[in-house]
C-alpha cells in the first residue's frame, strides 16, 4: 500500500474538547442529577471521528492534574484560571472510562499538558513519513501543521493545513510560536508585548521573518507601540519558551505501539446505562446486531445516519419532477434561503425540500456572484410553487416556519398547511434543554454536526449574503437544511408523544399560533415619529440636567457610562459602602448595587435615573422611527416562540414587552403607538392572573371567596394580614398587601419583602407568617410543589406545558432555592402565557369570520392584546374580545378582563 492510501493517525486533544463540549451541549443531566453534557459532547466527537477515519489510528490525550514544566519557567502561568466547575470536574473519569472501553489509547502523562503530547507523536509520525491529523480546538496547534501534520476541528468541522494556517493568520506555521509570544495570551496568562494585536503581530513578522530578527531591529519601531515592544524585550524569550509546544516529551512508547484494543461491549454497555445514553444502549443491546456503533443520539433508538443524496435543481423537468413528488407527499420538509435575516427585508434566494430522509434538494433562484450558473427564473418557479404552498391540505413541515412565512408574503405567497415545526417540537419538549435553533438539535438529537451558515459565508463585516455565495457550497447546506428537519421531525414528534400532555401543547397551542403571530407580524403598528422626536429631545434636556446635578455631587466632572470611573467617586472619593464586588474584586457598580445604594445616598438615584433615560432614548424614542418600513409606514416587531422557558412570547426589533409600564416616560413611549383614520386601538389584558391563577391551583378557599366575590383583593389580603376590615385598609396598608400577594408567587423572601416594603426583616417574616395563617392553601401548594419540583424535575401548567429545573437537586444550596422559587412561579407563569395563546387563537378566528374589514390584532404584550378597531364597530368588537379572552380558560375563579379605547396604546391602555 502507498504512503498516500495509510490512513493517518488521528491524535485526538480531549482537553481542548472537554471545555468546548461542556459549555456547547446544554446543562444535561441523568435522573439521579450527574452531569452528562461533557460527556456527551466528547464522545460524540470521538465516535465521529471513528466514522470519518476509518481504518485509522486513535489516540485521545488528556492534560494530568497539577502543574507543568511551564510552572517551573513562570509560576505565575495559568495563574488567573478559574478552578473547573464543579460539574465538569465530575465528568471527567466517566468520559476517562468510555474511551478505554471503545478499546482506544488514552494518555495522560505528568508535567506535562496534552499539547506537548500531541507534538512529540505527531513530531515522530512525521519523521516516520506517517500523515497525521490533530483533532483540536486550540489555535496554538497551528504551530505543529506541515506537509504531514493537519488539524480539524470536529466541532466546526474546519481542516487547515499549511495553507490554511496562512490564510488564517497572514503566517506560516513556523511563525506561529513568535506570534503568539507577541500577542500574548490571558487565559494562559502568557505576557506579551502590551497592546499588540494579531494585526500588528502579524505585520511585524512579516516584516522581520522571526521573534529574534524583529528583537534585534526593535528601535526601528516607531510610536507607542515601539515603546511597548522594546519594555516587553526582557520577557519575550519567555513567552516564546512558554508558548511552544514540546516535541521531545520522554515517553516509554512511540506511535507504532500505541495500538487499540477491542472494543469491550460489556463495560460500555454498563457505562452506557449508568449514563442514561439510551440510543447508544440501543445500539449495543442483544440483539441490535451492531456492536461498532458509528452513530450518535441523544434519542431512543435513533437510528444510524442516512446515506445523503442532496440535489441541485436549475432545469425544468428535474423541477417538475420534483413537483410531482412533492404533491403526493403527505408530509415534506420546507425551507427558504433569503437575504436578510429581517423578514420585511427578506428576498428568497432559493427554496429546499426532503420527503425522505438523507435525500434533498435544493432550487437556487437568486445567486448573483460573479460567474454564477444559470438558474431558473424565480418568479416562474414561485408560481410553479404558489398551489403547493397555498394548499392548506398539503402539509409542510420546517424550522421556524413563521419566518418563512413571512418572507413568502414579500413575494405574494400564502403559506397554509403548517403541519409542523421542529424549532416548537423541541422548545416544547424541553424549553431549557437545549437552544431551538437547527443545528444545536441536530447535535443534540441526531448526534451530527451541521454545516454552519459562518462555515460558508465568513464571520463579522465581511459575512456574504446567501445570493453570493458559491453554488458548490450553498446547494448542501441549503438541502441539508431540509434533510436536518424531516430526520428531527422523526425523533423529536413521538418523543412528545410519550411525554405527558405535551403533544396537546404543541398540537392545540403553540404551532396553531404560527400563522397568528405571522399575521400580526406583517400587519404591524403605527407610529407618530413626531411624538417620539419630541419626546427624545425632552429626554436629552433632562439627561443634560442629570448630568450637572450629578458632577456637582460628585465635585467633578466625569463618564457617568464608565464603570471604573464610578468605582473611584462612589467608593475612593465618596466613600459610599462596598455592598457587592465584581469577580476580579473591585467594588460593583452594577444596577442591583446603585438601587440599594440608592436608598441612602443621592448621586446613585441620579445615576440610575439617567441610565434609565438613556435606555429609553437609544432603545425607543431614536430608535422607534428608524424602524418605521418604507414600504408599509409601519413598524414590524417580531415575536420569539422558543426563548423563554416558562412559555411566553418575547419580542425584539422592537422589544415590545420591555416598555415600561407604569412609569410616566412609558407611558409617553405608548402614547406613539396611534389608531389610523376611522379606526380606534382597544387594548384588553387580563387583571391579576397569576393571581388569578394562584388561587385555582392551590384551592385556598380565602382566594377563591375573594375572587368569586369580585373583591379587590390586595385590599382583601391587607385586611387579613393587618387584622382590620377592608373598609379600614389604608393605602399603605394595600400596597404592602400587593408586594406581599406578587413577592408570594415569585418566591420572594422575608429578606426580599422587608426591603421592598422598608421594614425590618423580622417584621417581614411575621407578614408572611400572617398571610400563610389566613391563606394555607398557598402554603401548602409552595410546599407541595416544591416537593414535587424535587421529584420529579420539572413543573407543569394547567393546560400540561412542562418547565424543567435542572439545578432543583444541585449541591449549590443558592442554585437549588432559585429553583424552588422557578419551581412555585413557573405554573403561574406558564399558564398565564398558555392563556394568552388560547385566546389569540380565538380570537383571531373571530375577526377573520366576523369582522375582516373592521378590527385586526396588532400587537401582544406581556397578558395584553391590541387591536386596530373601526370607531363604528369600536362597542361590538369590545364586548366579543372580552367574552372571548374571558372563555381562554376554565379555572376554579373567573377570568377578569378590562379593555380600554383611544387614539393611542397610553389612552386604551
Amino acid at each position: 500500500m502507498s504512503q498516500q492510501q495509510t490512513p493517518p493517525v488521528v491524535l485526538v486533544d480531549g482537553s481542548s474538547y472537554l471545555f468546548r463540549a461542556f459549555h456547547a451541549l446544554p446543562p444535561l443531566t441523568t435522573s439521579k442529577h450527574h452531569p452528562t453534557g461533557a460527556i456527551k459532547g466528547v464522545i460524540s466527537m470521538i465516535r465521529r471521528l471513528k466514522q470519518d477515519y476509518l481504518g485509522s489510528k486513535i489516540v485521545v490525550i488528556f492534560d494530568a492534574k497539577g502543574k507543568t514544566f511551564r510552572n517551573d519557567l513562570y509560576a505565575e502561568y495559568k495563574a488567573h484560571r478559574p478552578p473547573m466547575p464543579e460539574d465538569l470536574a465530575c465528568q471527567i473519569a466517566p468520559i476517562h472510562d468510555i474511551i478505554r472501553a471503545m478499546g482506544l489509547p488514552l494518555l495522560i502523562i505528568q508535567g506535562v499538558e496534552a499539547d506537548d503530547v500531541i507534538g512529540t507523536l505527531a513530531h515522530e509520525a512525521t519523521a516516520k513519513g506517517v500523515d497525521v491529523v490533530v483533532s483540536t480546538g486550540d489555535k496554538d496547534m497551528a504551530q505543529l501543521v506541515s506537509d504531514h501534520v493537519t488539524l480539524i476541528n470536529t466541532m466546526t468541522e474546519t481542516r487547515m493545513d499549511r495553507d490554511g494556517v496562512i490564510e488564517k493568520f497572514g503566517i506560516t506555521p513556523e511563525q506561529m510560536v513568535d506570534y503568539l509570544a507577541l500577542v500574548g495570551d490571558t487565559v494562559d496568562n502568557i505576557p506579551g508585548v502590551n497592546k499588540c494585536g494579531p494585526k500588528t503581530a502579524v505585520k511585524w513578522l512579516q516584516s522581520y521573518n522571526n521573534l529574534d530578527n524583529l528583537m534585534t531591529h526593535a528601535d526601528e519601531i516607531k510610536g507607542k507601540i515601539g515603546e511597548n515592544l522594546r519594555e516587553a524585550l526582557d520577557r519575550l524569550p519567555l513567552s516564546r519558551e512558554l508558548a511552544t509546544i514540546k516535541t521531545d516529551v520522554e515517553l516509554e512508547f512511540g506511535i507504532r505501539e500505541l495500538a487499540p484494543k477491542p472494543q469491550d461491549d460489556t463495560r460500555l454497555l454498563t457505562l452506557f446505562k449508568e449514563y442514561e445514553f439510551k440510543s447508544w444502549v440501543a445500539e449495543l443491546s442483544p440483539g441490535n446486531g451492531n456492536s461498532n456503533p458509528v452513530s450518535d443520539d441523544a434519542s431512543d433508538g435513533h437510528p444510524a445516519s442516512p446515506e445523503k443524496n442532496y440535489q441541485v435543481i436549475t432545469d425544468q423537468p428535474t423541477l417538475v419532477a420534483w413537483l410531482k413528488r412533492l404533491e403526493a407527499a403527505p408530509l415534506f420538509a420546507f425551507d427558504t434561503e433569503t437575504t436578510s435575516l429581517s423578514y420585511m427585508k427578506a428576498e428568497i434566494v432559493g427554496v429546499s425540500f426532503a420527503i425522505v430522509p438523507g435525500e434533498a434538494a435544493y432550487v437556487p433562484l437568486g445567486h448573483d456572484y460573479m460567474g454564477a450558473p444559470d438558474q431558473l427564473d424565480r418568479d416562474t418557479v414561485l408560481s410553479q410553487l404558489k398551489p403547493l404552498l397555498e394548499d392548506p391540505d398539503q402539509h409542510k413541515l420546517g424550522q421556524n416556519l413563521k419566518y418563512d412565512k413571512n418572507v413568502l408574503a414579500n413575494h405574494d405567497i400564502t403559506l397554509n398547511g403548517i403541519a409542523e415545526d421542529t424549532m416548537l417540537q423541541s422548545y416544547v419538549l424541553n424549553s431549557v434543554g437545549s437552544r431551538h435553533d437547527m443545528d444545536s438539535l441536530a447535535l443534540q438529537y441526531l448526534g451530527e454536526q451541521t454545516i454552519t451558515f459562518e462555515s460558508i459565508a465568513g464571520k463579522g463585516a465581511k459575512q456574504l449574503t446567501f445570493n453570493q455565495i458559491d453554488l458548490a457550497q450553498a446547494g448542501p447546506y441549503a438541502a441539508e437544511d431540509a434533510d436536518i428537519t424531516l430526520r428531527l421531525h422523526q425523533v423529536l414528534h413521538p418523543k412528545l408523544a410519550a411525554t405527558g400532555r405535551l403533544l396537546s401543547v404543541y398540537e392545540d397551542i403553540d404551532l396553531p399560533l404560527v400563522p397568528v403571530l405571522s399575521r400580526i407580524e406583517q400587519r404591524g403598528a403605527l407610529i407618530n415619529a413626531g411624538t417620539l422626536k419630541r419626546h427624545s429631545q425632552e429626554l436629552a434636556e433632562r439627561m443634560a440636567e442629570l448630568e450637572t446635578q450629578a458632577y456637582d455631587l460628585a465635585g467633578e466632572t466625569f463618564n457617568l457610562g464608565s464603570p471604573k470611573q464610578l468605582q473611584v467617586i462612589f467608593y475612593d472619593k465618596l466613600g459610599l459602602p462596598v455592598i457587592k464586588k465584581t469577580p476580579k474584586g473591585a467594588p460593583s457598580t452594577a444596577e442591583p448595587v446603585l438601587q440599594e445604594l440608592a436608598h441612602d445616598y443621592p448621586l446613585p438615584r441620579v445615576i440610575l435615573e439617567h441610565r434609565s433615560l438613556s435606555k429609553l432614548k437609544s432603545t425607543y424614542t431614536d430608535r422607534l422611527p428608524e424602524m418605521i418600513n418604507h414600504r408599509t409606514g409601519r413598524v414590524h416587531t417580531s415575536y420569539h416562540q422558543a426563548v423563554t422557558a416558562t412559555g411566553r412570547l418575547s419580542s425584539s426589533e422592537p422589544n415590545l414587552q420591555n416598555i415600561p409600564i407604569r412609569s410616566e416616560q412609558g407611558r409617553r413611549i405608548r402614547q406613539a403607538f396611534v389608531a389610523p383614520d376611522g379606526f380606534k386601538l382597544v387594548a384588553a389584558d387580563y387583571s391579576q392572573i397569576e393571581l388569578r391563577i394562584m388561587a385555582h391551583l392551590s384551592g385556598d378557599k380565602g382566594l377563591l371567596d375573594a375572587f368569586e366575590k369580585g373583591e379587590d383583593i390586595h385590599r382583601a389580603t391587607a385586611a387579613e394580614v393587618f387584622g382590620t376590615t377592608p373598609e379600614a385598609v389604608t393605602g399603605d396598608q394595600r400596597r404592602s398587601a400587593k408586594a406581599i400577594n406578587f413577592g408570594l408567587i415569585y418566591g420572594m423572601s422575608a429578606y426580599g419583602l422587608a426591603r421592598q416594603l422598608g421594614v425590618e426583616r423580622g417584621q417581614a417574616q411575621e407578614y408572611i407568617d400572617r398571610y400563610f395563617e389566613r391563606y394555607p392553601g398557598v402554603l401548602r401548594y409552595m410546599d407541595n410543589i416544591r416537593k414535587q419540583a424535587h421529584d420529579d424535575g420539572f413543573v407543569e401548567t394547567h393546560f400540561g406545558r412542562r418547565l424543567y429545573l435542572p439545578e432543583i437537586n444541585a449541591k449549590n444550596k443558592q442554585m437549588q432555592q432559585a429553583a424552588e422559587r422557578t419551581a412555585i412561579n413557573a405554573p403561574m407563569q406558564g399558564t398565564a402565557a398558555d392563556i394568552i395563546k388560547r385566546a389569540m387563537l380565538t380570537v383571531e378566528e373571530w375577526l377573520l369570520r366576523d369582522h375582516p374589514e373592521d378590527a385586526r390584532m396588532i400587537m401582544q404584550v406581556h397578558d395584553e392584546l391590541i387591536l386596530e378597531v373601526r370607531e363604528s364597530h369600536l362597542d361590538t368588537v369590545r364586548d366579543g374580545l372580552i367574552k372571548r379572552m374571558s372563555a381562554a380558560a376554565d379555572l376554579d375563579v373567573p377570568l377578569l378582563v378590562e379593555a380600554g379605547s383611544g387614539d393611542n396604546w397610553d389612552e386604551a391602555h
